[in-house]
């Protein structure tokens, strides 16, 4: 689930992407952290300022125009596709852009993006050709991709797991089907410690300003502990500052069910 601020900033650069886009050149392209945001992957957190990225290959010219900022690759084949009537670059090597900017977290958010859904923008695979094709950058994305998984549905989900697995707790499945005895749907859980039945989940903003959705997530929970589960609810001030809230109710939780560091 996309937050507000993200949808907003996405919204912000396709509109000043559609507004500059007739004043491109045929070899021009949107590249970098501008073509993640037009493709809708998330975008760094506040106070990182999204900008529009143009690009061309050598021997073309970039633009030099303010409020822009243009960028001359290398010479190499081209792999710009038409999004949303807009010329932007293969995700993978937009990817690949934003690392000169982006810190591994980000990119990390931005990757599972990519590889993920019912249909992906890119693969694992892509990304590490790519890295492998053009270069790392100062090991940023060596960094990220040793931590990309498939399946995440939104950032900050993303960066919960790494902080429990950086506050040194056990790898959580992502996005698990619970299941009752009987093989009936219960509810799928952000992320699951399927081991000692402890279930985590981050309850974003959404969850507290719509009433039915949170009369219906309430009727989720109790189905969840009936089953015997505990489930750790996340909010975003338990992730705040280094996030050692969020880390600690999830290990209280496990040690609770007998998981030992």
């Amino acid at each position: 689930m996309r937050s507000v601020a993200d949808a907003a900033a996405t919204d912000d650069i396709r509109g000043r992407c559609e507004e500059y886009a007739p004043r491109m050149r045929p070899w021009q392209f949107f590249g970098g952290e501008t073509a993640l945001a037009l493709y809708g992957a998330p975008l760094p957190e506040w106070p990182h300022a999204t900008g529009v990225h143009v690009c061309a290959h050598r021997p073309a010219r970039e633009p030099r125009i303010a409020g822009v900022t243009g960028h001359r690759l290398q010479h190499r084949e081209p792999a710009t596709r038409e999004h949303a009537g807009l010329p932007v670059e293969h995700p993978a090597r937009a990817w690949r852009q934003a690392a000169t900017t982006w810190r591994v977290d980000d990119l990390i958010c931005a990757a599972e993006f990519l590889v993920s859904g019912s249909r992906p923008l890119s693969s694992a695979a892509e990304l590490r050709d790519e890295i492998e094709a053009m270069g790392d950058v100062r090991g940023r994305l060596s960094a990220a991709l040793r931590d990309v998984r498939s399946g995440t549905r939104s950032p900050r989900e993303t960066r919960l797991r790494l902080l429990l697995q950086r506050g040194g707790l056990p790898e959580p499945d992502i996005n698990w089907t619970l299941y009752d005895p009987r093989g009936r749907h219960v509810a799928e859980l952000d992320l699951a410690y399927r081991r000692w039945r402890i279930g985590v989940e981050y309850d974003g903003r959404v969850h507290a300003q719509d009433a039915r959705q949170f009369a219906k997530d309430a009727d989720r929970w109790d189905a969840i502990r009936a089953e015997g589960w505990e489930l750790v609810r996340i909010l975003n001030h338990h992730m705040r500052g280094d996030g050692r809230v969020a880390v600690d109710k999830v290990r209280q939780a496990l040690a609770r069910a007998g998981w030992r560091q």
